[in-house]
């Protein structure tokens, strides 16, 4: 995901071709239409550059100059057809870990529980070139900061809703082990009432040349999720041994990280997430207090007295 202002080169070939990555994609586009979903029209196997058609217009100014070659090589944005819903089709392993869990924590009983800050799997269905693989269907999502913090507030609801969320998936025997920042997304479809383009997040969805309105986080509020099972693990009631190994992972700071010396995940988890606390809201964050620029760590403290 990026903003308009992201640097583009304007060779108009470099982005008339298809990276492979994007080729897989589209020689898919038909049949995840007939599933219900329908991939952007750069992504159609009868597509041509518009601006090689038509030439007042600018590459960089086209939407479908807009190429998804540098972002993970499973994931693609979509449109659901039925209503025009943004989503994320991601392609998993069918037999996975992260498909079952995800599944499990999408489930009904597990839904109903307000504490459960999963990101929902709306659909769940096979790729027809490979039965092996399956693609789940999830909200798009944007990272936590995207748009930034306004206030106080705004940051202890994400705190709230996060560690509310670990909390639930702890208590239903999950280890997350990548809660890090990118693994941390929101739902901000209310705060944009017209829409955003998924690449260029601060844009209209169909015109990237023009701002997509955006709503205040003081006055909307906004759902935070964990994403991402790859790694996670699902210690069952009756699993006696509750360590692991492994160093896989976004945060290598992590201290007990290991591929030989066993260790507990849900510990782990609570490293993880506090980590991100402490890098993203008491080391890095600032807002404005009083006119004056000022740490959350400095805010946090001007609250407690």
């Amino acid at each position: 995901m990026f903003g308009r202002t992201s640097q583009r080169k304007t060779d108009p070939d470099r982005f008339a071709k298809l990276a492979p990555v994007e080729i897989a994609w589209r020689d898919r586009q038909q049949y995840l239409e007939l599933c219900g979903y329908m991939l952007r029209r750069r992504y159609h196997p009868e597509w041509q550059p518009s601006w090689k058609k038509d030439p007042t217009i600018r590459d960089r100014d086209a939407e479908d100059s807009i190429s998804t070659h540098m972002l993970r090589h499973n994931l693609m944005d979509a449109r659901r057809i039925s209503d025009g819903r943004l989503v994320q089709l991601k392609r998993i392993a069918t037999q996975s870990d992260e498909l079952n869990i995800a599944r499990q924590l999408s489930s009904p009983e597990y839904r109903s529980d307000p504490r459960n800050h999963c990101v929902p799997i709306l659909d769940v269905f096979p790729d027809a070139d490979d039965p092996k693989m399956s693609y789940i269907v999830m909200p798009f999502l944007r990272y936590v900061d995207s748009p930034p913090f306004e206030s106080v507030e705004n940051m202890f609801d994400c705190v709230n809703q996060l560690l509310e969320g670990l909390v639930f998936l702890h208590d239903h025997g999950i280890a997350h082990r990548d809660c890090a920042f990118k693994n941390l997304m929101m739902d901000a479809t209310s705060l944009f009432p017209d829409g955003f383009h998924p690449m260029y997040t601060d844009c209209l969805p169909q015109d990237i040349t023009l701002s997509a309105t955006q709503l205040s986080r003081n006055d909307v509020p906004v759902t935070y999720y964990y994403v991402d099972f790859g790694i996670s693990t699902w210690l069952k009631s009756e699993d006696t041994d509750r360590l692991v190994m492994g160093s896989d992972g976004l945060d290598q700071d992590v201290p007990e990280l290991s591929d030989d010396v066993p260790y507990d995940p849900f510990k782990a988890d609570i490293f993880i997430l506090g980590n991100f606390f402490r890098q993203n809201f008491t080391q890095v964050r600032t807002i404005f207090l009083f006119g004056e620029k000022t740490s959350l760590t400095h805010q946090y403290r001007y609250i407690q007295m």
